[in-house]
């Protein structure tokens, strides 16, 4: 597949390397320093120029691309070229804005500018953290099968009851499947004898109620989240504490500028908007910050963020959610005591590219920056699958991969060794890097 990628920031560079390795990637940016370096990390063709003359994406002969990707950080221009894409090609579109107003009107009428799909940078970051608000522990959330199958990846906690103990120990959820265990790194496929340590990042693969079941199994009961405090009411904030309330939740959103906590006011009736400096720490002990279950920061800087999730953590708040605008702070953040770090370019790129992947399944997710895969297929009649038990086609399935789960007819199944595979079931198959295009090509 040729794509055509525009933007060499973050979000651009990163959707790139994850794609380069299996299409011909050009990409274009106005910036030579960029393009240069690109030039030498990935194996890409780079076109220097302003993406908005048509002339530049002629030159990156968007004509022949079956893929075009609009990523830079000013919403408009990633518009404007999706149009011009469509005028010199056929290229299937994807542009990238990170205000909610483009996406509205695409929604409505996805012909809308010129764009065959839209991604919503500030809308993604909301979801991802809203994802793991509810779960103690929880560092990923994706849902399948039209939400009757969960992915959820969990960090064993210190002193976790189900530290030290085996898969089969720990597996006592009727509905749940331990797909993978990430350990220093490494993809580790899982075994009834596989030890669980604190620290190891496990991918868990069920229904929505076995996710509750385990979260609380592996954390403190202490730690189930009730109370939620977000810092900073911007479009991230709003968009969490939106989703929030959705989710049942009643949370207090911190926010300074006088004229926006009373707009916040008006628009979340469930929230408790107070208008106030979040990094200011008598406000915080004045408005009991130090009593939540969960502290969200997505304030304007990551200096601000930071400040503030290690300020809630001193007064006492049980875990913290940052947005870290720049990528490459996640690590930093969680290891100076943040308990997640959200990347809105990083959830971005991550969505661009799980997009490219679902022409070969049903839905996908991607973990730890395409280390593994959870993927969902429909089963076809000339599956390996079809009409044999699991256990029966484990020698013809890829050894780095697991099934996790079954959709059939609205319900979930939990596979076992004896259960038998139907035409037009749904599964969930967890895959580590090494596997997933063969998983793909025997679905």
């Amino acid at each position: 597949m040729r794509i055509v990628i525009v933007g060499a920031g973050e979000v651009g560079s990163t959707t790139a390397e994850s794609l380069a390795d299996e299409h011909e990637v050009v990409v274009v940016d106005r910036d030579p320093e960029l393009v240069e370096t690109l030039t030498y990390e990935i194996d890409v063709l780079p076109i220097e120029g302003d993406a908005t003359e048509i002339e530049t994406l002629e030159e990156a002969d968007v004509g022949d691309a079956d893929l075009f990707i609009a990523s830079t950080d000013d919403d408009e221009t990633n518009i404007i070229a999706c149009g011009i894409a469509k005028v010199c090609g056929d290229a299937f579109t994807i542009a990238r804005t990170k205000s909610p107003k483009y996406l509205r009107p695409w929604e409505r009428d996805e012909r809308a500018f010129g764009v065959d799909f839209m991604v919503c940078t500030d809308l993604l970051a909301a979801q991802a953290i809203a994802g793991v608000t509810g779960l103690p522990s929880a560092q990923d959330v994706d849902t399948f099968a039209e939400g009757l199958v969960q992915m959820t990846e969990f960090e064993i906690p210190s002193g976790s009851p189900v530290a030290d103990q085996t898969i089969a120990e720990a597996d006592r959820f009727d509905s749940l499947t331990f797909a993978g265990v990430i350990r220093d790194g490494d993809v580790i496929i899982p075994r009834g004898g596989t030890v669980l340590r604190a620290g190891d990042d496990v991918i868990a693969i069920g229904s929505p109620g076995s996710m509750r079941e385990f979260s609380e199994a592996i954390t403190p009961s202490d730690n189930d989240p009730k109370s939620v405090v977000i810092v900073g009411g911007g479009q991230i904030g709003y968009q969490t504490a939106r989703l929030l309330e959705e989710g049942g939740f009643s949370p207090m959103l911190i926010e300074s500028d006088d004229e926006r906590a009373r707009w916040l006011a008006e628009q979340l009736p469930r929230t408790t908007v107070i208008n106030g400096d979040a990094t200011d720490q008598d406000l915080l002990t004045q408005e009991r910050v130090g009593d939540a279950d969960v502290l969200i920061a997505a304030l304007e800087t990551d200096q601000q963020n930071l400040l503030v999730t290690l300020l809630s953590s001193r007064l006492g708040a049980k875990r913290s959610i940052a947005v870290v605008e720049t990528a490459e702070f996640v690590d930093l953040f969680e290891t100076v005591g943040v308990d997640v770090a959200v990347s809105p370019r990083n959830v971005t790129a991550e969505e661009i590219t799980r997009f490219t992947r679902t022409r070969h399944a049903e839905n996908v997710a991607i973990i730890e920056g395409d280390q593994a895969e959870v993927l969902e297929f429909e089963v076809e009649s000339d599956s390996v699958l079809v009409d044999r038990s699991i256990r029966d086609s484990a020698a013809d399935f890829p050894a780095g991969a697991v099934i996790g789960a079954i959709a059939r007819g609205g319900e979930h199944i939990t596979p076992r060794g004896d259960t038998v595979v139907r035409e037009g079931d749904h599964i969930i198959v967890f895959a580590d890097s090494d596997s997933f295009t063969e998983v793909a090509d025997r679905m």
